[in-house]
């Protein structure tokens, strides 16, 4: 089945880079939906794609600051400006970054000429989705990171949901400062936990529908394929109750909990109950065995089946098909599943870019791949294979 004529197709048609990473500026056309940055390790194929990755909420797909993506030895900071077509239509995106060595770096988005309000707008035109190898230990690795990924997940669907995170945290950073100066102000601290309550339940509300609909997703994909299929449990972050009853109760229930265990918490140093503390419990269906205890291969083709899923979902829920970004994905499949990975992904009708040290791995592609070819930490001409 394609999911092409699901919802509108957003395409990158021109990429230009300006003091980021190692490159002082670049130029880029692309003609295909699939587009192969080939060429040896440390050539800056991946910073190709952190560029890319610009192009949605948040500080892309490394979480790096944004000084450390400026070109060695520049002081003014960086620019990515990309083409997006929609459809017909045309849209200009620059998303940049000046310096400033007085504070903290922050970025500007500038839609068709117009600064964005927030970089949430990017999500307007187009919907990203992505993995690297930094994120193959994600089932044996911190809760943390699984809730960073379960979030991106969440975003690529419900575009409030990165603003809800920001505010929550910035509501429980304020409580745990009253508590640990010893201010317990309970008029300051019920206000705070009033809005605690409800971001972090509308978090965890989202969350737990994601979770849901990827299960169904899931369970829909075509048992046959080279990619098991994964089981989801969500771990919310609540005690007493859990979600369980109407939004408004699991408010209220929250909030009672959060006045009655100030003194615990503030004796811990950080609040101990709610969707901060969530993770997400993976487990390999087919073997009834948790992710984490599974072989790094079956670790990684979880992984493939997880966001193939996902971006699937990101096209019927959000009428949008996503650009996929694929960092040194084929290294570790063997030629049935890359050529069936290619196939699923041409299947979602988004565009897709990879990364990869052997333009072999590639040849399943054919002449629907567009390779540029990148050595010495510059970009040769693209040529299509």
């Amino acid at each position: 089945m394609s999911y092409a004529a699901m919802g509108r197709q957003s395409e990158i048609g021109h990429l230009r880079l300006f003091d980021f990473r190692n490159y002082e500026l670049l130029d880029l056309s692309f003609q295909k939906r699939f587009v192969v940055f080939a060429g040896p390790n440390g050539a800056g194929k991946t910073n190709l794609l952190e560029a890319l990755s610009l192009l949605s909420p948040g500080r892309g797909l490394r979480r790096a600051p944004y000084g450390e993506m400026a070109r060695q030895g520049t002081q003014s900071g960086f620019s990515v400006k990309a083409s997006v077509r929609i459809a017909s239509e045309e849209t200009t995106v620059v998303t940049s970054v000046r310096l400033d060595g007085e504070g903290p770096n922050s970025r500007l988005v500038r839609i068709d000429e117009t600064q964005a309000k927030s970089a949430e707008e990017l999500l307007d035109i187009a919907r990203i989705v992505w993995l690297t190898p930094a994120m193959d230990g994600l089932f044996t690795g911190p809760a943390g990171d699984r809730r960073r990924f379960l979030d991106r997940m969440v975003l690529s669907i419900d575009p409030t949901h990165g603003r809800r995170a920001s505010d929550f945290e910035r509501a429980m950073r304020s409580r745990n400062k009253l508590l640990s100066d010893n201010r317990i102000d309970d008029r300051w601290l019920a206000g705070i936990e009033m809005q605690m309550a409800e971001l972090g339940v509308a978090m965890a509300v989202a969350r737990n529908e994601l979770v849901a609909n990827l299960t169904n997703a899931i369970a829909l994909a075509d048992p046959d394929l080279p990619f098991p299929k994964a089981g989801l449990v969500l771990s919310p972050g609540f005690e007493e109750g859990g979600l369980d009853g109407p939004a408004v109760q699991v408010e209220d229930r929250y909030r009672e909990r959060l006045a009655r265990d100030r003194y615990r918490d503030a004796g811990a140093g950080r609040t101990l109950e709610g969707p901060h503390r969530a993770d997400l419990e993976v487990t390999h269906l087919a073997k009834h065995m948790p992710a984490g205890l599974s072989s790094t291969g079956e670790q990684k083709a979880l992984l493939v089946g997880l966001i193939i899923a996902h971006a699937r979902l990101t096209s019927v829920l959000s009428g949008m098909a996503p650009i996929l970004l694929l960092d040194e994905i084929a290294a570790h499949l063997d030629a049935r599943r890359r050529a069936s990975l290619f196939d699923l992904v041409g299947d979602l009708g988004g565009q897709t870019f990879m990364t990869g040290t052997d333009e072999s791995l590639f040849e399943a592609l054919g002449d629907r791949a567009q390779i540029i070819t990148i050595a010495d930490g510059a970009v040769r001409e693209p040529r299509e294979e």
